[in-house]
């Protein structure tokens, strides 16, 4: 049981990798947008996907 909490609890983390991750990369190639420092978009979806899930996960909800 405590094995299903701990992997529920990283949901927001999941959440931000797995969804947001390709719709940022999916956004900037759509808008004709360049990622900073020269990485690719999917890279700088997955920094600010799982940025915004630990910032999720520590407030434990995704509203400001």
């Amino acid at each position: 049981m405590r094995l299903i909490a701990f992997g529920f609890s990283l949901g927001p983390i999941l959440f931000g990798i797995g969804f947001l991750a390709p719709l940022i990369a999916a956004l900037l190639d759509a808008a004709g947008l360049r990622a900073p420092f020269g990485v690719s978009p999917l890279t700088a979806g997955l920094i600010v996907g799982s940025l915004l899930g630990l910032v999720a996960r520590q407030r434990r909800t995704w509203l400001w």
